[in-house]
């Protein structure tokens, strides 16, 4: 499994500090063996060694440059960090990236062999036009992605359920993600209001290989809740 942890824009550095210290020290005393990525804000990172993957919200694709108010690869590097997430809808429908400019974020980034997290996901205009149209929408959300990328992680998020409290239900996610392994042998993570209480049963769902979390992460106890949900999903298939 994978699970994320999405900061957005929470956490001061000092919160931060606090929150690794409990979730690394979980995944250690626990012997967890699946994959934790933390997304936590650019004022947060840090150089030290971790037993869970930090990764960055966004990123512009070049070394350096004159690009006010970025953070670019040379930025990145001083804190080694070679995971990163793309695509968000946040970033697509609220800062207004197009697919041109993701496509070409992307580009960049496995160049640089990033592992990266890629976001696809529906408005709910587009949801309750019913599943065929879901996937022409997800389908140009893909367009110049390399969808057999080998560092590439695929999350799915419903915009309509991102925040809101709101979920697909488990035969609507199960659909999506059956479509979207056509596509890819990538992982697949579900996103959009996982929280403690439905975590595991979202994770037991097939072909869904993890969960990237946004608001509900931000509690270090709830995020080690679901990592814990995970490990006990491993061992009831015998991984």
């Amino acid at each position: 499994m994978i699970l994320c942890a999405n900061f957005k824009a929470n956490k001061t550095r000092q919160e931060t500090r606090a929150y690794m210290a409990v979730v690394e020290s979980f995944v250690s005393v626990n012997e967890i063996e699946d994959t934790i990525i933390v997304f936590p804000p650019f004022t947060a990172l840090e150089h030290i060694p971790r037993n869970v993957l930090i990764g960055v919200q966004n990123a512009y694709p070049a070394q350096n440059g004159a690009y006010t108010g970025e953070i670019a690869l040379e930025q990145l590097e001083e804190f080694d960090v070679k995971t990163i997430l793309i695509g968000h809808s946040e970033r697509r429908h609220i800062l207004g990236e197009t697919q041109e400019q993701i496509a070409a974020k992307f580009r960049f980034f496995a160049e640089q062999d990033f592992a990266i997290v890629y976001c696809v996901g529906e408005p709910l205009a587009v949801r309750e036009q019913g599943d065929e149209a879901l996937m022409r929408y997800i389908d140009a959300q893909c367009e110049g992605i390399d969808l057999g990328y080998p560092d590439l992680i695929l999350a799915y998020e419903p915009v309509w359920a991102i925040g809101t409290g709101l979920t697909p239900t488990n035969e609507q996610i199960e659909v999506v993600h059956a479509a979207l392994r056509f596509k890819t042998t990538a992982p697949l993570l579900y996103g959009g209001s996982v929280k403690v209480d439905n975590a595991g049963e979202i994770m037991a769902l097939q072909n869904v290989d993890g969960v990237l979390v946004g608001s509900a992460s931000l509690s270090a106890h709830d995020f080690c809740e679901m990592i814990a949900q995970a490990a006990e999903l491993n061992t009831d298939i015998g991984v």
